[in-house]
Parts: C-alpha cells; sequence; structure tokens
C-alpha cells in the first residue's frame, strides 16, 4: 500500500475523529455515552494507522498529522477520566463484546480443536481405562479414583481434582493466547491436547457408571472456564493466522495489532476465571443434591449468553448513532 493509498482509505475516519474531537471541545458536560463510543472507536483506528504509517512512512507529513490527530484524542479522551468502574464497564460491555463477535469464528475453532481431542480419548479410554495411563498427567491419574466418587471422601477427592483442573485451566488459557506468536501452532496443540484430558477424565468415569457424578462436580465451573479457554484459544488462533496470512500488511505489524486485541480478549476472561473459582470454592464441595449443580451450570451458561446477546444488541444501537 502506498501513502495514497493508505491517506485515501482512512481520510473519511480521521475527518471525523477531528469533528468529535471538536465537538467534544465544545460540550465540556453532557456528551452522551454513544458519541463516547464512537469518538473511541475512531480514535482507537488513528492509533493503528499511525503505528502503521510510523512503520512505513515515517518521515512523510500525514504521519506528523496523525500523530497530532492522536495526541489531541488521547488528551481529550484522558483529561476528565471517567471512574475506574466506568472504565471496567464500558470494557465489559463494549470493548470485549466488539472483540468477541469480530472473531466468533476463531472461537468456535478452538472450541471444535479441543471437543476433537476429548471425543477420541474419551473412546479410547471407554474401550480400555489402562489407556488413561498413558494420556493423563500423572498427578491426576493416580489421584482418580471413580469408586470413591460421591462418598464422603469422593468429595474431597473431586474437589481436589476440580481446583487442578481448574488452575490447569488457567495455564491453558494463557499457553493457548500465547501460543498464536507460533503461527497458532502451539495454540492448536493446547487446546488439543487439554481436550485429550477432560475427555479421558470422561472416558472413565462412564466406564464405572459414575459419568452423572463427574460431571455434577465440573460443569457448575466449567462451562465458565471453558469458555474463557475457547476465547484465549481463538484470540491465539488469529494472532497464527494473521502471521501466516498477512495480507496487504507486515507481519511485525500483524504481530503488533493482533496481540494487542488478544491481551484485551484475555484480561476480558479474568471475570469468567473469577466466577467460575467462587463456583468452584463454594459450589462444586457443597454437600448439595448433585440436580444443584447441574442447575447453576445452566444458570451460568444462560448468563453467558444472555451477556452476548445484551451486548451485541447495545453495540449495534451504539455503531447506529
Amino acid at each position: 500500500m502506498n501513502i495514497k493509498q493508505f491517506v485515501k482509505l482512512h481520510r473519511d475516519d480521521w475527518n471525523q475523529l477531528e469533528d468529535l474531537v471538536s465537538i467534544m471541545h465544545k460540550r465540556k458536560s453532557g456528551m452522551t455515552g454513544a458519541t463516547i463510543d464512537k469518538f473511541y472507536r475512531f480514535y482507537q483506528k488513528a492509533t493503528q494507522n499511525l503505528s502503521y504509517s510510523q512503520t512505513y512512512f515515517p518521515e512523510d507529513e500525514v504521519t506528523l498529522y496523525l500523530n497530532g490527530l492522536v495526541s489531541k484524542s488521547h488528551n481529550l479522551l484522558y483529561k476528565d477520566q471517567i471512574s475506574s468502574m466506568k472504565q471496567i464497564g464500558h470494557f465489559l460491555s463494549t470493548t470485549f463484546i466488539r472483540l468477541f463477535l469480530e472473531q466468533w469464528k476463531f472461537i468456535v475453532a478452538a472450541m471444535l480443536l479441543f471437543t476433537l481431542g476429548g471425543v477420541g480419548s474419551f473412546f479410547a479410554v471407554v474401550n480400555d481405562p489402562q489407556t488413561m495411563h498413558g494420556i493423563l498427567p500423572a498427578e491426576i491419574a493416580q489421584g482418580v479414583n471413580p469408586e470413591q466418587l460421591g462418598s464422603a471422601d469422593g468429595q474431597v477427592n473431586s474437589s481436589v481434582m476440580s481446583a487442578s483442573i481448574m488452575t490447569n485451566n488457567i495455564n491453558v488459557a494463557i499457553l493457548a493466547f500465547a501460543g498464536g506468536v507460533t503461527f497458532g501452532l502451539l495454540t492448536v496443540y493446547v487446546l488439543i491436547y487439554n481436550g485429550i484430558v477432560v475427555g479421558a477424565l470422561a472416558g472413565l468415569f462412564f466406564h464405572y457408571g459414575k459419568s452423572y457424578e463427574f460431571w455434577a462436580y465440573i460443569v457448575p465451573h466449567g462451562m465458565i472456564e471453558l469458555t474463557a479457554i475457547f476465547i484465549a484459544g481463538g484470540a491465539g488462533l488469529l494472532m497464527g493466522y494473521r502471521l501466516f496470512v498477512p495480507g496487504q500488511f507486515s507481519r511485525g505489524y500483524q504481530l503488533k495489532k493482533q496481540a494487542q486485541r488478544s491481551v484485551q480478549l484475555l484480561i476480558g476472561t479474568i471475570p469468567l476465571f473469577v466466577i467460575a473459582g467462587l463456583i468452584e470454592g463454594f459450589i462444586t464441595p457443597a454437600a448439595i443434591p448433585l440436580a444443584a449443580k447441574y442447575s447453576v451450570a445452566c444458570i451460568t451458561v444462560f448468563g453467558l449468553v444472555l451477556y452476548i446477546v445484551i451486548g451485541r444488541v447495545l453495540l449495534a444501537k451504539r455503531q447506529l448513532i
């Protein structure tokens, strides 16, 4: 892309940001959320354009122009900084939802890779339970006793097992995200392998007729944790894809751009892990009917779907204004 094509492609966005800067200077109060959101979106685009221009047109006047525009916008954006809670609310209700919707295909791909590993190991262990010793890490394989699940000791063991799985899943999310820098190859491996681990455990308990009990100790917090893993994995896959197919931009630019987006997505999964941790600490080991634990899982899934649907509707309304 030459300088003329670059300016022609983005000039309208810069003009709109200039207009919004002028409007927000005149109206120091009473700004609508839609206007602020639109301003923030154009500001983000301008910063990305500046980064590209500094890389490919460092001596051109368009770089000086963009640097000035971004500086004005930044000062205006953070001059009267809104409260931390409002910033968090804006991120979770707007930024995170937008990024989630933009890369939903990669999130689905992450889920399918995980499922592929899980289904394969499930049937392998169902056919031969001893296979689990060649699949599961030694500390998990040796600590699992399907016969005790549901007993007093089994509740303690299942709680320990769930804690181990939760800790593992957090590590998986981080690795799945970071694996994007390896062109996504590490991300693919992490997703498939951890699907294999979960599938092997599910196959073992199925073999002993304990599937109902096993999933009761997994799904209340597991539905949220797995969602977070798929989001992080999707971020890693997207980063890897952009490195494989950089398009008209350089791989260095794509890495910088996609890493920024992926970090935001990873940050957005933190509340999911916090909620999952609370459920895992108070619901999973609790001496309550297993049906109640399944009910918690259903509530978490409903809450996730509702959050995405409402976020999408609100985002669409803001973009139309």
